[in-house]
């Protein structure tokens, strides 16, 4: 009698002890990040001396309450990452709700719509136009939408699944007129896309231009990037970058991430 007591006793604690961890796994939330290489390189050891400012990020996050996962690709436009079941798919079927998805893409979308490389571009914009094309790649027909579209269809599926859409600006290239960074019209449709989606939006663009412009032509170039690539930043650029989204995620709190910050503001 005493040793079935004791079963008992021992059962019903691990029931306990595997509900409890259940519950916790479940409670903790994920911050999703997808995006071009802008946001992860092609070489996540930053070899190739490329860093995507996702590579940092988690350093400002509790992760004993949150948790990041960094799925972006490099050479990924809002299409690409869209359209590819190994990529924005898997992310989808892993969202759950009380989950967070920053989304940064705009660089690749520039790139030709139709090409025998990586037909990854979009069409210019936020509208709803679409184009039909025949991809090469795939070798079937495709239609191809806005830039601000993909956007909003991210937003969409990941509002759909109870998380939370983030959407940001791409980072400025390191191309200048005068003392001033050249700015981009992705961040202005990006920004757009978001209040039509009635989505978070982080000013990324602007964020870092400020930073650029108070250091300077000369400083920036010497300390963020690699002489031959205006695009991809170098260690310390992303760095900034990831400071620089970290802090605005802490001086907004109706996004939801502040309470997740290290040192929220």
């Amino acid at each position: 009698m005493t040793n079935n007591k004791i079963s008992i006793t021992l059962s019903f604690i691990l029931l306990v002890w595997g509900l409890c961890s259940f519950i916790e796994k479940k409670d903790k939330p994920t911050l999703f990040l997808i995006g071009d290489s802008t946001v992860k390189t092609g070489r996540g050891d930053g070899g190739n001396g490329q860093w995507g400012w996702g590579s940092f990020i988690a350093d400002y996050f509790n992760l004993q309450q949150i948790d990041v996962q960094n799925k972006a690709l490099g050479g990924t436009s809002s299409r690409t990452f869209y359209n590819n079941p190994k990529l924005w798919q898997q992310v989808l079927d892993s969202i759950r709700p009380g989950d967070y998805v920053i989304m940064q893409f705009g660089h690749n979308d520039a790139s030709p719509i139709v090409d025998t490389s990586r037909a990854r571009g979009t069409i210019k914009g936020n509208g709803d136009d679409y184009q039909e094309v025949k991809n090469p790649l795939l070798q079937q027909k495709e239609i191809v939408y806005s830039y601000g579209y993909y956007l909003r269809l991210f937003v969409k599926n990941i509002r759909d699944k109870g998380a939370t859409a983030i959407v940001c600006s791409p980072i400025p290239r390191n191309r200048w007129e005068g003392d001033k960074v050249i700015r981009s019209d992705y961040a202005i449709w990006a920004k757009e896309a978001a209040q039509q989606a009635d989505a978070f939006f982080i000013p990324l663009e602007d964020l870092i231009i400020a930073e650029y412009e108070k250091s300077g032509k000369a400083e920036v170039g010497r300390l963020f990037f690699d002489p031959k690539d205006h695009t991809h930043t170098l260690k310390a650029g992303a760095e900034v970058n990831a400071s620089l989204i970290a802090d605005y995620l802490g001086k907004n709190s109706e996004i939801g991430l502040k309470k997740y910050l290290v040192s929220p503001n």
